[in-house]
């Protein structure tokens, strides 16, 4: 008998759906799928050739639980060349990727029946995870009119005496939002009166964004003693199969998640770490200035497509690699609403009849959403678009 922890979790619907797409791409049909968070391009080759020669000089063994004295020299100096963050060697935990940095956060952090804050739409781990903790998720909705973010006034509003994270993504998965320095300002005076509450900042998309120039909170002094950075290089570098994640946190939680790690996963695979130690020596910025160009193309690429859709709604995303649609119009529309009566069936509904994948807004806590990832060709992203359009015709 399965224990009621796993039994009351719900699957990934991003990792759900690729599953599904690809189950269809071996049956033999042409499916694009515009539901993976994974850019399609390789890592820069100095990040392979370190990685080489990582195996070469026998770089095959158990690191420390919480990584490599080196890469967490170069995590700290990176904190500080781009956030403006001063961490010590002692804050840094380096994991499996961010997903295992949060779920160490939540084990360490959190009790039966203490809250967590979550804005909605949210990406689809933080709510399982909560769940997974015996906690609670309290939720914060957002609409597109807003451009899907939170106000102070909301945030203020949730807060309770059994309140212990509240947990923070910007650039934001799945909306591509993206908070400015006034927005996240009006954040932090009511944060900074609540001093126990812990602040978790995913910022795993950090250098993909457009206009906009990205801003730690945790930049916000009065904040700083209370907040958990999270970054990691699957994103910016293409490097989502190596599993490198890092956080730079309050030196009582480091220790609490090197503890935690230390009885489930121990360390990160040792080739990873050390070319990731050569990935950080370098500005992103300007490293990967072409790739930014090119996913701020098929951004706008999309939007052009999304417009010839007219039960389709949408705010240009500021960030990540995502355009979260409001379809609304289609769920109410009489023409569809007798097998199309969510979002889910809607994202069912494209996969089987036209061959796209995408992930239904509830995953994400908006029931009325669509999210669809353009990190993949130009060619593929028009077809999709193509067969979309036909289909609702």
């Amino acid at each position: 008998m399965l224990s009621d922890r796993i039994l009351n979790m719900g699957y990934s619907k991003t990792l759900e759906m690729t599953s599904k797409a690809r189950k269809l791409k071996e049956l033999g049909y042409n499916v694009i799928n515009l539901s993976v968070g994974e850019p399609n391009f390789y890592p820069p080759s100095f990040i392979l050739d370190a990685a080489k020669k990582a195996i070469d000089e026998g770089y095959h063994y158990y690191t420390p639980i919480s990584g490599i004295l080196d890469l967490k020299k170069k995590i700290c100096n990176k904190f500080k060349r781009d956030n403006n963050l001063n961490y010590k060697i002692s804050q840094i935990v380096i994991s499996n990727g961010v997903k295992q940095s949060i779920i160490n956060l939540f084990l360490s952090l959190l009790n039966k029946n203490d809250e967590v804050i979550i804005p909605s739409p949210y990406w689809v781990s933080y709510y399982e995870m909560v769940k997974f903790c015996q906690a609670k998720p309290i939720i914060i909705p957002t609409t597109i009119e807003d451009d899907f973010k939170i106000t102070s006034k909301q945030l203020e509003t949730v807060i309770t005496s059994k309140t212990k994270i509240f947990i923070f993504n910007s650039p934001c998965n799945p909306t591509g939002s993206v908070y400015d320095k006034k927005e996240l300002k009006n954040l932090v005076k009511i944060l900074s009166k609540y001093s126990k509450i812990i602040i978790i900042s995913d910022e795993i998309y950090e250098y993909i964004i457009y206009d906009k120039k990205h801003i730690s909170i945790a930049s916000f002094p009065e904040i700083y003693n209370q907040t958990v950075t999270l970054n990691g290089l699957s994103k910016s570098f293409a490097m989502t199969g190596w599993r490198v994640g890092y956080m730079g946190a309050p030196e009582w939680i480091a220790k609490a998640c090197d503890k935690i790690q230390g009885q489930t996963t121990s360390c990160v695979n040792a080739i990873a770490q050390r070319a990731s130690i050569v990935a950080l020596t370098y500005n992103p910025k300007f490293l990967l200035s072409k790739i930014i160009s090119e996913f701020k193309f098929r951004r706008d690429l999309v939007i052009n497509l999304i417009k010839n859709i007219p039960q389709f709604k949408l705010k240009t995303p500021e960030g990540a690699f995502y355009i979260f649609i409001d379809i609304s119009a289609l769920l109410e529309d009489k023409k569809y609403n007798s097998y199309i009566k969510s979002s889910n069936d809607f994202a069912m509904y494209l996969l089987n009849k036209c061959h796209i994948a995408t992930v239904s807004g509830e995953s994400f806590g908006y029931k009325n959403g669509l999210r669809i990832s353009y990190a993949n060709y130009k060619e593929k992203i028009i077809e999709a678009f193509k067969r979309i359009k036909k289909l609702l015709k």
